[in-house]
Parts: structure tokens; C-alpha cells; sequence
């Protein structure tokens, strides 16, 4: 019975293929070594270690950590340069964990340049340009003011508020000028002090030389 099935199937493989069961056999046996190297070589991620920086990116961000009132120079160090810092940006002086988006404001991307910074300004403009990276809005037409309004709206829904921006007080020419008197007087005090001090002494030698001219010679 074997037999009869053996001479059955040898006859069904030439009628076939055209190849004599011989042969046939060795191309199967070398298709299904080439089938095992190539689902190896390309086999499922999941039987495979993922890159280091895939496994960081699937890891929990740590949360946010709120760090009060800063400069700006401060902020620059948030950029995303160094990946142990959280990824940080301020709009209207209000500063933003926005560490979540990192592919987005990190290095490398299309955004990365508004990190570390208040950048209103090119915000409200769609603005890339270096001076326009900058938080003063002074100057901006009510249309960029709406969309930076936008900005900000989706910012404080999406993101945590961590600290807000230190504002530096410039100093004005009214403000020097009011600090002149102030300093004039701190110059010339020690030089009132040192004529009092020479009245003084000037004084006690007319008392001492008053009693000597009444003696008469």
C-alpha cells in the first residue's frame, strides 16, 4: 500500500513540476531553508530587544517639577540639550513642562528652536527668525495677538505650568537721574564730617589761646 502511494506521488511530482521527485525534493528542502533564514532575519519586533532610545522614549516622564520664578538665562539650560533636564518653554512669561512633546520642541525638531525660551513673539507671527524668539509682544497687530492667544490657550490645556519668567527692571534716565542726589550725598558726606571734625578741633584750640590773651606781659 506505501509503495502503490509512493509510485503515485512520484508520478503526480513529474506530471506536475517537470522535475523528477529527486529533485523536486532538494528545491523544497532548499526553499524552506531559505524561509527560515529570511522570517529569522525579519522576524517579529517583539522576539527582538528594542534600541536603547525607543525604550527611553515608551518610559513614564518623571512629573513635573515646579521651580518658581526664573531668568531667562535660567531657562536656556532647559532646551532639551541635556536629556536628564525636563524640556521647557514659556508664553507671556509663563513657563511649560513640554518634555510629552519632545519629537516635536526637542533636538532635532521643528519646533526645537522655541525651547528654552519665551517665544511669544514668533508664536503670535509663525516667526522662526532669531529676533523674533523673544517674549516681547509690544508692537503685534490684534491678528497675531488672537493667535497667540491660541497658543496659549493650548499650552495651559495640555501641558503643565512649572514656574513663570523673572522680569528684569530696566534701569530709565528718570530713575538714574533720581539716584544722582542720593549719590552726590553719599560722596559728600564723609567730606562734611571731616570739616566738622577740623571746626572742632579749631574750636577747643581758640578756647585754650582765649584765656592766654587776657595775661598781660
Amino acid at each position: 500500500m506505501a509503495l502503490q502511494l509512493w509510485e503515485t506521488l512520484k508520478e503526480a511530482i513529474t506530471v506536475y513540476t517537470g522535475l523528477s521527485p529527486a529533485t523536486f525534493f532538494t528545491v523544497l528542502a532548499l526553499a524552506l531553508a531559505v524561509y527560515y533564514v529570511i522570517s529569522g532575519f525579519f522576524g517579529s519586533s517583539d522576539n527582538h530587544p528594542r534600541p536603547r532610545s525607543v525604550e527611553e522614549q515608551m518610559q513614564p516622564l518623571p512629573p513635573p517639577v515646579q521651580l518658581g520664578e526664573i531668568t531667562e538665562e535660567e531657562l536656556k539650560q532647559y532646551d532639551g540639550s541635556d536629556p536628564k533636564k525636563p524640556l521647557l518653554m514659556a508664553i507671556k512669561g509663563q513657563i511649560y513642562d513640554i518634555s510629552q512633546s519632545r519629537m516635536f520642541y526637542g533636538p532635532g525638531g521643528p519646533y526645537a528652536l522655541f525651547a528654552g525660551k519665551d517665544a511669544s513673539r514668533a508664536l503670535a507671527k509663525m516667526s522662526f527668525e532669531d529676533k523674533d524668539l523673544t517674549g516681547d509682544i509690544s508692537g503685534l497687530g490684534p491678528f497675531e495677538l488672537d493667535a497667540l492667544q491660541d497658543w496659549e490657550y493650548k499650552f495651559m490645556s495640555k501641558y503643565v505650568k512649572v514656574g513663570t519668567i523673572k522680569k528684569s527692571v530696566p534701569v530709565t534716565d528718570e530713575a538714574a537721574s533720581a539716584g544722582e542726589p542720593a549719590k552726590l550725598k553719599k560722596q559728600m558726606f564723609p567730606s562734611l564730617q571731616k570739616m566738622v571734625h577740623q571746626l572742632m578741633e579749631l574750636w577747643k584750640l581758640l578756647r585754650v589761646l582765649k584765656p592766654m590773651s587776657n595775661i598781660k606781659m
